[in-house]
């Protein structure tokens, strides 16, 4: 199995897909309750949902960029505001946080080779 995409709910549609496209996607999906992106690189995607009722989304979205300290730089100037600037964490991965007008937390990452493999990987399936 492949994973296909993941959908986050969100509160303005309008927002929150000129949030995404800031941040580099490329918009597939245009409704007023429904957006799709397509991430530049590996063929994933994603998308986003109109949602009438209060919610709380404690999801985390991950977007793996290698060029992660540049790209973060570079969102700054247009006016992006990170919640955490790029950090190398404990479990391997530097991380920058970040939320949609929506109050979803997204994470731009890079682990090169510990996102799969780290030095504590196992192999356990049934």
């Amino acid at each position: 199995m492949n994973l296909n995409q993941v959908t986050l709910p969100v509160k303005d549609m309008a927002s929150a897909a000129a949030f995404y496209r800031r941040l580099g996607f490329l918009q597939i999906v245009d409704t007023p309750h429904y957006a799709r992106f397509e991430c530049a690189d590996g063929g994933a995607s994603f998308s986003l949902s109109l949602e009438e009722a209060n919610f709380c989304n404690g999801a985390v979205i991950y977007f793996e960029c290698e060029d992660l300290d540049q790209r973060v730089d570079t969102l700054r100037e247009k006016g992006v505001e990170f919640a955490q600037l790029p950090e190398d964490m404990r479990w391997l991965w530097r991380e920058a946080v970040l939320y949609d007008p929506s109050g979803n937390k997204v994470k731009l990452y890079w682990a090169g080779e510990n996102r799969l493999c780290p030095p504590w990987r196992v192999a356990l399936s049934d």
